[in-house]
């Protein structure tokens, strides 16, 4: 290298600068290596199987497409209009287009602003103002290329700045990922709830014509003294009963309806596809768990956390960069003339440059408090990247401690309502022979209509529990499976 070569490499290597942001190391995870155990979690028997289900349990959750997870035609319909229509995920792609412009504001701060700039002025003077006795009008033309104000980054606050605003940008777009996330399970959630109110409204329709039938015949035997009143009155209690059910799933379904449009952001439409039953969903029961570090990696709310704590180390690079002197630099360079004729003539080229340096003597504490602040909201964001991870981890057990549970309830439930339908059958037929009284038809019958409700509620919270723990893996935000190692964010170049 050449003496020459030498002070332009130094001037190169200053203008790049130096970060004064703490080194960047990631939190330990403040959860236990791996789920809890015990007779609450189980393994489903699906995930042993070698067939298609086995092939997908083996792709992580959050690479699980909501259209592979979710096999309802219908479902996959109100899925992609709210989508496309939800109000909330709109918001969330709009933030993502504001941070990645402020992104690109600030990181413009590392280039000069280069502006082409012409002036004219003309100026008289009163004969009284000068020593010639008499009035004198001057004019000045220039017109130039240059830049004003430009800071040379000695010390890294405007990368650090940069860095932040980078990092802010990468956690609103996994904010977003989240927020769709969140509307898929959502949207799922409402749409099965709608399908077992719609159950619950059949079957008390159903009860209530069969105890309108009971009831009408008691009626007839009352007539003719066969019973007394308090049989009459017992028969007529479980119709009352039903009558306000059959208002009250009115009402519900009715209100998931509301639900449902809200979240798709537009009416339902007419023409969705058939839908299955409550029992016929299909879901994935066999979504791998994985270790809670996987985490870290699957779940864009704790992305985002990461994100947000990288942004507060940058901040605290440009707090402490604040401590040191800002250079800044002004140039131009063109032509001047007292006429716009010799404005281009040869000779009449000008040019300015003037560095200017601040150093801080005194502020008041304030370079110091700030980044004492600085450093304080660093530590507010690792305890927010923490309890993330906390409440991912709470959440997979949750989920993980319904789905070994709860494929064990709806079998008791089931048995329960086949053993209840058995006894109804055998105590109306004892009433009807004159074995038995009325009441304990009633006792058998409501016996049957509740296990029959249970039942129904039982395979709706297996359902809904799915799709939490679905959720709580990072799954939703992919349309179809993805490739293993692909990656679907997207980002703005660093530099």
């Amino acid at each position: 290298m050449t003496f020459k070569a030498l002070p332009i490499a130094l001037a190169a290597t200053l203008m790049a600068g130096c970060s004064l942001a703490p080194h960047y190391e990631r939190p330990e995870a403040p959860v236990s290596a791996a789920y809890p155990t015990g007779p609450a979690y189980k393994t489903p028997a699906a995930a042993n199987e070698n067939g298609a289900a086995g092939q997908r349990a083996a792709t992580p959750a959050a690479d699980i497409g909501w259209r592979e997870f979710f096999a309802d035609p219908r479902l996959q319909k109100l899925i992609e209009i709210a989508l496309a229509n939800n109000r909330d995920l709109r918001i969330s792609a709009l933030n993502i287009e504001a941070a990645r412009a402020q992104y690109q504001i600030q990181r413009s701060a590392l280039l000069p602003s280069i502006g082409a700039a012409g002036q004219g002025t003309i100026q008289r003077t009163p004969g009284d103002l000068n020593t010639t006795g008499h009035p004198i009008i001057s004019r000045q033309y220039s017109l130039g290329v240059g830049f004003s104000s430009y800071e040379i980054d000695f010390f890294g606050r405007i990368q650090s700045l940069k860095d932040q605003a980078l990092e802010n940008y990468l956690a609103i777009e996994d904010t977003r990922k989240s927020a769709q996330i969140t509307l898929v399970a959502e949207v799922a959630s409402a749409y099965l709830t709608w399908l077992s109110d719609q159950e619950l409204l059949r079957l008390t329709q159903d009860t209530l014509k069969s105890q309108q039938s009971s009831y009408d015949l008691s009626k007839r035997s009352f007539d003719v003294g066969a019973i007394s009143g308090l049989d009459l009155r017992q028969a007529q209690t479980p119709v009352d009963t039903a009558r306000a059910n059959l208002a009250q799933y009115t009402r519900q379904v009715a209100q998931d309806e509301n639900a449902l449009t809200l979240l798709l952001g537009a009416p339902i439409p007419a023409d969705l596809p058939q839908g299955r039953s409550l029992d016929d969903q299909g879901l994935l029961t066999d979504l791998p768990a994985g270790l809670p570090s996987d985490l870290l990696l699957r779940r864009p709310d704790i992305s985002a956390a990461e994100h947000q704590l990288k942004a507060a180390n940058a901040n605290i690079g440009a707090a402490r960069a604040a401590f040191f002197p800002r250079i800044s630099l002004t140039a131009s360079a063109g032509s001047a003339s007292a006429s716009l004729g010799n404005l281009f003539k040869g000779g009449q080229g000008a040019w300015s440059f003037a560095p200017s340096i601040t150093l801080p003597i005194f502020a008041g504490g304030s370079l110091i408090a700030g980044l004492d602040l600085a450093q304080v909201q660093k530590r507010i964001e690792i305890a927010t990247y923490e309890k993330a991870i906390q409440s991912a981890f709470r959440d997979v057990s949750d989920g993980l401690a319904a789905r070994g549970t709860l494929d064990d309830q709806i079998a008791a439930q089931e048995s329960l309502v086949k053993a209840s339908e058995d006894s109804y059958r055998l105590s109306d037929l004892r009433y009807r022979n004159g074995v038995d009284s009325f009441l304990n038809a009633l006792v058998s019958q409501r016996a049957l209509y509740g296990a029959q409700q249970v039942l129904i509620t039982t395979r709706l919270a297996r359902l809904t529990n799915l799709v939490t723990l679905y959720k709580a893996l990072g799954g939703g935000w992919q349309e179809t499976a993805v490739p293993a190692n692909a990656d679907g964010a997207s980002a703005p170049a660093a530099s």
